[in-house]
């Protein structure tokens, strides 16, 4: 444990470190809940996210793999078949896809195929996403791929306080979890007490981060700060934009984001996952579908491009940033001038 993260006084905390106190307290409060990955104990993980646990709970417990990721998951799937809690963290998120098969095939299915007998209490941390300057393999979003895997539960924290308690749910369910990390993220900072934690609302539940009257972001991850950051910037527009924080895919919080959308009728889904094929192209849909007579323009998108991950120094063009989405609500503001309530959702939606 790192001493930022001890105290009851709130101060700075980094997502790391919120990320670390949440394996920490799940491992103190249930020694059946077990960490494995490839250089989570002795190095603390790539970013020191499992920093101390060897040293406080042993090596039996916090466990260093070899560079096999479908061993280790599969490793998993045995553990909680004998009633143990794994945490697996995958080093990078495409360093993730050996395990794929295991997510799958097993993973995903044992609670169903036994009609609910065994249970899967597996969370499996993915750091993924861009802005850190990685090289290939280092930097996917992969979301889409768990998000169409039936059984799978998908959670994308966006801040300090949701990385603490949304980990904790995770490992606490019964349910398998996938649990995105933003890379990008970790360094973020937020005025957090490790000893009492902020109450959150649980998996399953979006946030209103800011609300507005003009158009509804929806967004998760890593792509909250940008939105947060547009909307500030929106305002010499007049525009007054919503932002609503998904926290989690997979249960999809339908309630939440279709409210908001109804109230401002009209919204863009910002996401660095490419366009084609991903979230977005399904968040869209559930919208269109269910706010469609109170929509005044087409569910616009702002994505990564449909393209494998670019070199660092192109990183910057390939990540939705703040531009690419006030250009997409000023779309929205055009289209709203042609396409009357009701009518929204002909033609070409995307904004990519």
């Amino acid at each position: 444990m790192t001493t930022a993260t001890v105290g009851t006084a709130r101060k700075p905390a980094t997502m790391a470190q919120a990320l670390n106190r949440a394996l920490h307290d799940a491992m103190a409060d249930d020694p059946a809940v077990h960490v494995l990955g490839e250089d989570v104990g002795t190095l603390g993980g790539v970013f020191r996210v499992t920093d101390g646990l060897a040293k406080k709970f042993g090596d039996d417990r916090c466990t260093d793999t070899p560079l096999a990721e479908a061993g280790a998951l599969g490793a998993a799937v045995g553990m909680a078949m004998y009633g143990l809690r794994p945490v697996v963290e995958m080093q990078f998120d495409a360093f993730a896809y050996p395990a794929f098969e295991q997510l799958v095939s097993h993973v995903s299915r044992f609670r169903n195929r036994t009609r609910g007998a065994v249970p899967m209490p597996i969370t499996v941390r993915v750091p993924y996403g861009g802005g850190i300057g990685g090289v290939e393999h280092h930097s996917d979003s992969s979301e889409a791929y768990y998000m169409a895997t039936p059984g799978l539960h998908v959670v994308v924290p966006a801040t300090v306080a949701d990385a603490y308690g949304l980990l904790r749910e995770a490992i606490a369910s019964d349910d398998p979890v996938v649990f995105m990390e933003p890379k990008r993220l970790y360094w973020s900072k937020a005025d957090w007490s490790a000893d009492r934690p902020d109450p959150v609302p649980g998996i399953g539940r979006a946030l209103v981060r800011r609300p507005g009257t003009s158009a509804t972001l929806v967004t998760y991850g890593p792509s909250l700060p940008v939105c947060l950051e547009a909307a500030e910037a929106a305002v010499a527009e007049g525009w007054d934009l919503e932002v609503v924080d998904l926290r989690s895919l997979v249960p999809f919080d339908e309630e939440t984001v279709c409210a908001s959308v109804r109230r401002t009728g009209r919204a863009v889904v910002v996401h660095e996952a490419v366009g084609f094929g991903g979230p977005g192209g399904e968040i869209a849909a559930r919208v269109t579908e269910r706010c469609f007579h109170h929509l005044e323009a087409p569910v616009l998108r702002v994505t990564g491009f449909d393209i494998p991950y670019p070199p660092p120094m192109l990183e910057h063009h390939h990540l939705p940033g703040v531009d690419r989405v006030l250009d997409a609500v000023a779309r929205l503001q055009w289209e709203s001038q042609w396409v009357g309530p009701g009518a929204a959702g002909i033609g070409d939606g995307g904004a990519r």
